[in-house]
C-alpha cells in the first residue's frame, strides 16, 4: 500500500512539473507565442510586432477595428499577413488568416 501512494505521489509530482514546463513558456515582445506540438492558427489580425522587421512598413490604424496594421506595399484596404517563410501575402484588412497547414487564408 505504501509503495502504491509513492508511486501515486510521484506520478502527480511529475505531472505538475511537465505541465509547468510545457505551458509556462513565455515570448518577448513581437514574437509569436506557440507550442510546436500545437499548431499556429492565427485569427484575422496581426499586431506590427508580430511581423518580421522588413514587413513592417505603410503602418497605420484602423478606427473601425480599434488596432494597428501593417500594409506592406499592398495597397489601399489591405493588410500585409505573414504565416511562415513560405507563406505570407496581402489579403483586406482583418480578413486573412493562417490554416492549419501554415498557409496563408483570405476569407471573401
Amino acid at each position: 500500500m505504501k509503495t502504491f501512494v509513492k508511486t501515486s505521489l510521484a506520478c502527480i509530482a511529475l505531472a505538475c512539473v511537465t505541465l509547468g514546463i510545457t505551458g509556462g513558456y513565455g515570448c518577448g515582445a513581437g514574437e509569436l507565442g506557440f507550442s510546436p506540438a500545437r499548431p499556429l492558427i492565427l485569427a484575422d489580425w496581426q499586431e506590427p510586432l508580430d511581423l518580421p522587421p522588413r514587413f513592417r512598413n505603410h503602418c497605420s490604424f484602423d478606427v473601425s477595428r480599434g488596432r494597428y496594421y501593417c500594409s506592406d506595399h499592398c495597397g489601399y484596404d489591405y493588410q500585409f499577413y505573414y504565416c511562415s517563410k513560405q507563406s505570407f501575402g496581402c489579403c483586406h484588412i482583418g480578413l486573412g488568416y493562417c490554416g492549419w497547414d501554415g498557409l496563408l487564408r483570405c476569407r471573401p
